[in-house]
């Protein structure tokens, strides 16, 4: 039986990934997501021509004409970028409220205007007034960049089309509205209609092009999964009220790494580039030795950064005792601790165990860990790491401490700091090519502890 003329049609959409299901239910077939159903509108459908056919090509016949990109002239928003925007380029940006994605936006808005490119700024949020206030606060290029206060897609999408900008941003995604839908924004088919349209546009009309997305409790963007997809480039921006500074860390990039990083100072002028990441980590580190505090040398992308572990171990007085991390992995801690107590005997099974990156920053690199384990065996049993030496390398199940990538960035790294020593692998000691400190090579977990807690 057809649906009776004038009635609307509706579907359950999951907000996660955008599946389409008939009815109700707890949890989604496609992502396995429960809750996560909302009830929309479903658009109808309009009789459209049969697609005109598309060539195949050989690949070796394929062009690849590359498009000069263009440049913000922020070191550190190019370097998680790729170095450069390429025309047509589609890039979401993510964050928590507040955390600075509009200022950042509207800095790299002044930056390619600065460079004599033209540049369209929407918002759907402020009004141009705030807009203007917060462009003399951070003192920009406003006579290159164009404000726009609008949520119509089909508008927004006139303008890309019109070829007058060479750069669009959007703030932000979820705002946005299309006239095919009369679902209110946010909605998973406004967000996936509207990204779906400015990205066509953007790519036909070689305009760069900059989305903001609003982050869910978990950290991940709102809206259907698909969007990170569509784009091209999805880049989070992290940090916390607790600390100045702020992170610019890309997840997918088609035209650079992912493993790069940018890192920001949050002033009165907006955000400030820091060239220099290790002084910014370690600014509270002591000279004097401290028992559970180690530097280590991680590598962000191709950037060597050092920063300081903290770790501390004190009896439990009650209960089971507690495993608690603060920038690192707490499944990662647990690993670490069964190593600690089974290849070495020291016994943590009653102890309260603490580990924290001092200055919030989060490491997900193996190479730190035995750093974590050299912190924890200092404070278990009260004696002070020498602090003139950093601690880098990666510890398997047996003990072994396994090699690492880029150890001479990182040994480059300690001695420009004025470190005098370092503790890595074994493997890694031939592949040293400038020997500016001293090198202490360790094979398992057991040797490392010997040298420097004894």
């Amino acid at each position: 039986m057809g649906i009776a003329p004038g009635k609307t049609k509706t579907a359950y959409y999951c907000t996660r990934c955008g599946a389409e299901h008939s009815k109700w239910q707890g949890q989604c077939r496609e992502c396995s997501e429960w809750n996560c159903l909302v009830e929309e509108r479903v658009p109808q459908k309009t009789a459209k021509g049969k697609p005109a056919p598309s060539t195949a090509v050989a690949l070796s016949a394929v062009t690849t004409d590359k498009a000069e990109g263009f440049a913000s002239g922020i070191t550190e928003f190019d370097r998680v970028l790729g170095g450069q925007a390429v025309p047509g380029v589609s890039v979401l940006i993510g964050g928590e409220p507040g955390i600075g994605k509009s200022t950042l936006l509207l800095q790299v808005a002044g930056g390619f205007a600065s460079n004599g490119m033209s540049v369209l700024y929407v918002t759907g949020e402020e009004s141009l007034a705030q807009i203007r206030i917060r462009a003399d606060r951070i003192g920009i290029d406003k006579k290159g960049v164009t404000a726009l206060n609008s949520t119509s897609i089909e508008e927004i999408a006139d303008h890309i089309a019109s070829g007058k900008y060479q750069a669009v941003f959007v703030d932000s995604i979820q705002t946005m509205a299309s006239g095919q839908f009369d679902s209110p924004p946010g909605t998973v088919s406004q967000v996936r209609e509207c990204a779906n349209q400015l990205i066509q546009q953007a790519r036909a009309n070689h305009v760069a092009l900059f989305l903001v997305g609003h982050v869910t409790k978990d950290g991940m963007v709102a809206g259907p999964k698909v969007l990170e997809h569509m784009v091209d480039t999805v880049i989070y921006f992290e940090g916390d009220s607790a600390h100045v500074y702020r992170l610019l860390r890309a997840v997918k990039n088609r035209y650079g790494s992912v493993s790069e990083i940018g890192v920001f100072e949050m002033g009165p002028k907006g955000l400030v580039e820091v060239a220099n990441p290790s002084s910014l980590f370690l600014s509270g580190f002591s000279s004097s030795p401290r028992t559970g505090s180690v530097v280590a040398p991680i590598c962000e992308g191709s950037r060597p950064i050092l920063v300081e572990v903290q770790a501390l171990v004190a009896p439990a007085t009650y209960g089971s005792p507690q495993r608690v991390a603060n920038g690192f992995d707490a499944k990662r801690l647990a690993l670490l601790l069964a190593i600690l107590e089974k290849r070495c005997g020291y016994v943590m099974s009653q102890s309260d165990v603490f580990v924290s990156i001092a200055g919030g920053l989060r490491v997900t690199e193996p190479a730190i860990d035995l750093a974590v384990l050299i912190a924890l065996v200092s404070s278990a049993v009260n004696r002070p790491i020498d602090a003139r030496t950093v601690v880098t390398g990666e510890v398997g199940l047996s003990g072994e401490v396994r090699g690492i990538p880029m150890i001479d960035r990182r040994v480059a790294e300690a001695a420009k700091l004025g470190f005098k020593s370092i503790v890595l692998p074994k493997a890694n000691e031939a592949q040293l090519t400038d020997v500016s400190l001293d090198v202490m090579a360790v094979k398992d977990l057991q040797s490392a502890v010997d040298r420097l807690v004894g």
